[in-house]
């Protein structure tokens, strides 16, 4: 073999080389977005059962006893629904994502502020409110796999692109890093 050949062989190589280096990143982040997509179904569910919650306690209790945890609960779910909807649209993108965690933090927040609340002392509201953090807990640990799921593709898809190699093909083609939750 000449030395052309060997030229022509180490260029197919690296030619297959790169279209399997691609394809990976490709598969990885596809994976991301689509672990993604089963945590938008479990914020947008938080988000429905936070407004049932607020609406229950507006009916039980509309003299505004819990006024301050009902106006933070109300503010911290806008806040979530507004950083949902800009991760849902970049979901790759780090500070999307960050700011989802820190509606999420802010929401949690808020709801152990509601739930600890006493009721006025009325135990009906008492009730409704052990009831709604019940609902709440149920719905936050039925989100743990996804969440996972959504931490480990994060895991993976960080890891191919700052691997070498495959870091200058990440840097060729847009791939960067993001955040996990």
């Amino acid at each position: 073999m000449t030395w052309m050949h060997w030229l022509a062989l180490l260029l197919a190589l690296g030619l297959f080389w790169m279209v399997g280096a691609y394809n990976r990143l490709v598969r990885l982040r596809s994976a991301v977005v689509q672990a993604f997509g089963a945590l938008d179904t479990f914020f947008v569910r938080w988000i429905a059962l936070t407004s049932e919650c607020l609406a229950a306690l507006d009916d039980l209790a509309p003299d505004g006893g819990m006024a301050d945890a009902h106006a933070a609960v109300a503010a911290a779910t806008t806040q979530l629904g507004a950083s949902l909807a800009v991760a849902r649209a970049r979901p790759l993108d780090g500070g999307a994502i960050a700011a989802l965690g820190a509606g999420v933090q802010a929401l949690a927040g808020a709801w152990q502020t509601l739930t600890s609340h006493d009721g006025g002392g009325d135990a009906t509201v008492q009730g409704e409110l052990a009831l709604w953090a019940r609902q709440n807990e149920s719905l936050r640990q039925q989100s743990v796999p996804a969440r996972t799921a959504f931490n480990e593709a994060v895991a993976g898809y960080n890891g191919a692109v700052a691997q070498f190699p495959a870091s200058v093909l990440a840097w060729l083609f847009g791939f960067r890093q993001t955040h996990s939750l």
